[in-house]
């Protein structure tokens, strides 16, 4: 009897574990509900938001509309605000879709939505808007929401990837033009100078060469790829790093911008949209290094002038250099290696470095004379192809034209040569403009040559390289 008894209890008590069992699991699946869903749970138009605020590890920030619609910054509205960053943010929340919902939720804490990693709040005329964004479930590759209607959610896409963010990250930067047809670079500050843009010249027997630099009534031609070169590396400034959002005339000063040493202004042609009319536009850049740093190495070149350099004093220090687009209230700073490229924009700098760079197709005739002896190529030209001479045989001018082309400048001068003639060659061509060039080559040192062009001297260049030359031709005249 009692063991049938005890039988009957236990029977009993585990029915009544059984029965609490699956209520608490009823209970369970009726307070917390977890089903996929292709929802769209915000559909907030960018345009009606008038606030906007949050706050993650990165800081908090906040931004108004003013009357006009302008987006400015809460803690200070001469901040420059993107205002297509804020376009950006606002866009999250037009069509803000989840791919889970779980229903009814009790412990936000299990998605990290009890002390939330970033709050975002928007306002607009009939409604305030809090987002929260929880824990992100690395199984899903997704961030837990919720918007405060009692659901968490798992979202398409993670608002945090835009949103942990600094202030420097909202600054509407200067734009530097894309610069695509320049006619006319000035340079004014320090040497003042002139680059004209002018097809088809006079001033050069290279049909290529279409940029000149203005030396009183002369143009002289610069290397157009050298000229591109320099416009690249104002194009590709990276105007990001600013010190200074809202200069006044007072600050200027300790930039060194306020009497800059170098000001650079691009003139430019654009299509107008919906249009074949063009119209020129400027874009001007100001540049200078810092002034206390200016004066202390202006101060040491004195003292060292006339002295050797150690090589610790040798070694290329960092420049601290700023930039400033125009009369924009932003000051940037520029790498040692932006502002140093930006100030080398002399005429030696961005003129041909080759004693002679015209196209060979153009040449006719090429007079030498070596040792006190003339030799003399000729050609003969049959469509676009030159057939070269010498003593009425054929012969491939590949060696001598390479030798020609490599004699490129050291470094230019004015200094008149002294020393021997090495070689010299009279290069005729069929161009009314320029139907000849003389390039004579005077040996300096052991391992210099001066180059004089039309009697003028012009460069420093290597004499291996007129070594070369003369080689070339001892073995086209030799044979």
């Amino acid at each position: 009897m009692k063991r049938n008894r005890k039988l009957a209890i236990l029977v009993i008590l585990l029915v009544c574990i059984s029965l609490a069992a699956f209520g608490v699991n009823k209970y369970e699946e009726q307070k917390e509900i977890i089903k996929n869903s292709d929802e769209i749970i915000l559909e907030v138009a960018g345009d009606k938001v008038s606030t906007l605020s949050w706050e993650c590890d990165t800081g908090s920030f906040g931004f108004h509309r003013n009357d006009e619609g302008k987006w400015l910054y809460d803690e200070d509205e001469a901040f420059p605000v993107d205002e297509e960053k804020i376009g950006a943010l606002l866009g999250l929340f037009e069509e803000f879709g989840v791919s889970f919902i779980i229903e009814e939720v009790e412990d936000f804490g299990q998605y990290g939505l009890d002390t939330p990693v970033c709050t975002i709040r928007m306002e607009t005329e009939e409604k305030n808007y809090e987002i929260q964004l929880g824990n992100f479930s690395a199984m899903d590759s997704e961030r837990y929401v919720s918007i405060g209607d009692g659901n968490a959610y798992l979202v398409k896409k993670d608002p945090l990837e835009q949103f942990e963010i600094e202030l420097s990250d909202m600054i509407k930067h200067d734009e530097i033009p894309k610069l695509e047809k320049v006619t006319g670079i000035s340079f004014s500050g320090g040497e003042p100078g002139q680059i004209i843009y002018e097809e088809d010249s006079t001033n050069s027997y290279l049909k290529e060469d279409v940029y000149f630099m203005e030396q009183g009534k002369e143009h002289l031609p610069l290397d157009t790829a050298r000229v591109k070169n320099y416009l690249d590396v104002i194009r590709n400034l990276n105007l990001k790093d600013y010190i200074n959002y809202n200069v006044s005339e007072n600050d200027l000063a300790s930039y060194g911008l306020d009497a800059p040493e170098l000001s650079i202004t691009v003139d430019y042609t654009v299509t107008e949209e919906g249009t074949d009319e063009e119209k020129t536009e400027s874009f001007v850049l100001n540049i200078a290094r810092d002034p206390k740093e200016r004066a202390e190495e202006e101060k040491k070149a004195e003292k060292k002038e006339n002295q050797e350099k150690t090589d610790e004093e040798s070694e290329e220090k960092e420049i601290t250099a700023y930039a400033r687009a125009g009369e924009s209230q932003i000051v940037y700073q520029l790498s040692t290696e932006e502002y140093e490229s930006l100030m080398d924009r002399s005429y030696d700098s961005l003129r041909h470095q080759e004693m002679f760079w015209a196209d060979f197709k153009d040449v006719s005739q090429v007079e030498i004379l070596l040792e006190g002896t003339t030799y003399t190529i000729t050609s003969d030209k049959k469509e676009d192809e030159r057939i070269y001479r010498y003593l009425d045989e054929e012969l491939d001018l590949a060696d001598i034209r390479s030798a020609i082309k490599g004699l490129r400048a050291e470094t230019f001068t004015d200094e008149i040569p002294d020393g021997k003639e090495e070689i010299s060659l009279t290069i005729r061509m069929d161009n009314e403009n320029y139907p000849e060039t003389t390039i004579q080559l005077y040996r300096y040192n052991g391992e210099e040559c001066i180059a004089m062009v039309d009697k003028e001297p012009v460069a420093f260049v290597a004499r291996a390289s007129v070594v070369d030359l003369v080689e070339a031709v001892n073995g086209v005249v030799l044979k």
